[in-house]
């Protein structure tokens, strides 16, 4: 018996693009504020903003608490969150906008300490998940008219870096603002120089 059937398979990822994903430039980020701003999405802006300033990857956005940015009502200029694959604590800086946009976000959400800063809408999820993250950070740039294929999650992570090297054309000042070595943020923590 002569099995020569052809058999024709599409596969699910042949239209996705693979490989590093664009980072915003400083006209996107403006334009994607300004539009969050009219139609007055605070926890979107405030998403957005921590996603830049903080540069973390989507795990670690999605399941920040409260506490891990702010001290009662208030924003933290810096924050620290430990790395659960690598056991370090990654420092970073909270700008001014961004403690600002934070702070509307945690009194219109009425958010306690104990909370997640972000929420899932869903009663199955207590945070808001890697998945959902994707999809508000598609329809970010899609609504200012970017292609979405283009840009993704990693797209917040290396959009500051990107932005820091583009203005000062120095690697090592890349590297300096976007890695804070372990001892330096255990250090700023504990009070001690």
């Amino acid at each position: 018996m002569n099995n020569n059937a052809t058999y024709s398979h599409q596969p699910w990822d042949k239209v996705k693009l693979i490989g590093q994903k664009a980072p915003l430039r400083l006209r996107d980020i403006w334009a994607i504020r300004l539009r969050l701003q009219i139609v007055n999405k605070t926890r979107d802006l405030a998403l957005f903003d921590l996603a830049i300033d903080s540069k973390l990857r989507a795990f670690y956005l999605t399941r920040l608490r409260v506490r891990d940015v702010a001290h009662g009502k208030h924003v933290a200029s810096r924050a620290i969150v430990m790395q659960q694959k690598t056991q370090r604590p990654v420092q970073f800086v909270i700008t001014e906008q961004t403690r600002t946009a934070l702070e509307t976000w945690m009194h219109r959400a009425q958010l306690r300490t104990e909370d997640y800063l972000f929420p899932s809408r869903l009663r199955a999820s207590e945070h808001l998940s890697n998945r959902q993250y994707a999809r508000i950070v598609k329809a970010w740039v899609k609504v200012i008219g970017l292609d979405p294929a283009m840009y993704g999650t990693h797209t917040m992570r290396r959009t500051k870096a990107s932005l820091i090297y583009r203005r000062t054309k120095n690697l090592r000042a890349v590297h300096c603002c976007s890695v804070i070595r372990s001892w330096k943020a255990l250090s700023d923590t504990s009070g001690s120089r």
